[in-house]
């Protein structure tokens, strides 16, 4: 009887001890994450306020270009800034603070966008005319007039060269080779071919289109070498460019071919510039969501494009962490008060989320401790359920083998 109470109170021990580490792994949260409605948060978000006047590890920036004045010919360091004189020689003012970080009522316009494998750029082909002479090739469109033809068979309209560098003119009139001619040598090839049929026939010949424009026109990869094919034209690097930079590099390459070339260019799929909505699964891994980004989400959206939160998350653990420069020992996160987003429609956390913004939510306090102690608990449990079983086991065969052992029967009594 002791000892069966000395193995209870010790079962009770243990319990009470993974239960108290539990409550404590529970509550040892980053502090600073807690929401500013709480009393808590407000004494941190106090606290955190004075650190960053006092150049604390947590940054609060803005994604608005640098006012920095640089020199005229761009390089060099930035030039000095003169600072006004102070009162009684005290040092130079302190830094005016930080301009408010863009929300959903106040948002900033990112800037130019910079070209990057994988985006996928649209070209559409304004002028694309060739340099004279030009000379016919095959899948181009030719436009050919002629007069006094056969009754009913007029020859009149576009006629495309076919693969083999041939155009049919009709039934009556058969093919004519036009490929490798120019405009005027091609009218009198035809001409020629016409007279077997014709009488002194009137030719007129002009392209209406050349297969360049295929080539030119439509999507475009930007490839891992960090260019874009143009066909026949060749290979042209576009990466760190912007979209008005491309589109000049693209016409200076097009001009060695044609004449005066003018295109269009616009970004068909932003696939370089992402943000990222991770979902802590409380102890069984994260699930990271890549999203591509087009310069006007905020945080309720990039939680929408995962079809809302998790059953297993939490909303008063989310904050947006976005990227620091390497070794630059400082961490820039953005705490996010999920309810009052959703349930009031307060907008001073629903922040806008620029490239590279990772939307970080931790996952519920209680099922991740759960979680946990299932993980630890489970080995245990299977050891001791391995043993009941072998236990079981051999508690059954040694009664099967006294019940043969007694003659195969219960000697009149009931059971074993």
């Amino acid at each position: 009887m002791a000892r069966n109470r000395g193995g209870a109170l010790a079962l009770v021990g243990w319990l009470a001890l993974i239960l108290g580490v539990g409550g404590l792994g529970c509550s040892a949260q980053l502090n600073y994450l807690d929401g500013p409605d709480s009393p808590a948060g407000a004494g941190k978000a106090a606290s955190q306020s004075n650190k960053l006047s006092s150049g604390s590890d947590l940054i609060r920036t803005s994604y608005q270009p640098s006012s920095t004045p640089r020199p005229m010919n761009g390089n060099g360091p930035p030039a000095a800034i003169a600072l006004p004189p102070t009162m009684g020689g005290e040092g130079p003012p302190d830094p005016p603070p930080p301009p408010p970080l863009p929300t959903e009522k106040a948002k900033t316009t990112l800037p130019s966008y910079v070209i990057e494998p994988p985006d996928v750029l649209f070209i559409d082909a304004i002028r694309i005319i060739p340099k004279p002479p030009y000379h016919i090739e095959p899948l181009d469109v030719l436009l050919i007039q002629v007069a006094e033809t056969l009754p009913n068979q007029p020859i009149g309209g576009p006629f495309p060269v076919s693969p083999d560098g041939t155009v049919n003119l009709g039934y009556s009139y058969g093919a004519v080779r036009v490929a490798g001619l120019t405009l005027e040598q091609a009218a009198q090839n035809v001409q020629q071919h016409l007279r077997r049929t014709l009488n002194n026939p009137q030719v007129a010949v002009a392209l209406a289109q050349f297969r360049g424009v295929q080539q030119t026109r439509g999507d475009h990869l930007v490839q891992m070498d960090g260019t874009i094919t143009l066909g026949s034209y060749g290979c042209i690097p576009v990466t760190g460019l912007t979209l008005s930079q491309a589109k000049c590099m693209i016409e200076k390459h097009l001009s060695r071919w044609l004449l005066n070339p003018e295109i269009s260019l616009s970004v068909a799929s932003f696939n370089s510039k992402v943000y990222y909505v991770i979902i802590d699964g409380g102890g069984y891994g994260q699930q990271v969501f890549r999203l591509p980004i087009t310069g006007n989400e905020t945080v309720l959206d990039a939680i929408s494009m995962i079809n809302g939160l998790p059953p297993i998350s939490s909303t008063r653990k989310i904050w947006v962490a976005r990227p620091t420069p390497a070794k630059a020992n400082c961490y820039e996160i953005l705490p996010v008060n999920w309810q009052v987003i959703t349930q009031a429609g307060d907008t001073s956390t629903n922040y806008q989320l620029f490239p590279g913004d990772r939307v970080y939510v931790r996952a519920n306090c209680l099922l991740h401790f759960n979680n946990r102690l299932t993980q630890f608990l489970m080995p245990v449990n299977n050891m001791l359920g391995s043993t009941l079983l072998g236990v079981g086991t051999y508690n059954l065969f040694r009664l099967a083998g006294s019940r043969n052992f007694n003659g195969g029967g219960n000697n009149g009594n009931n059971g074993f």
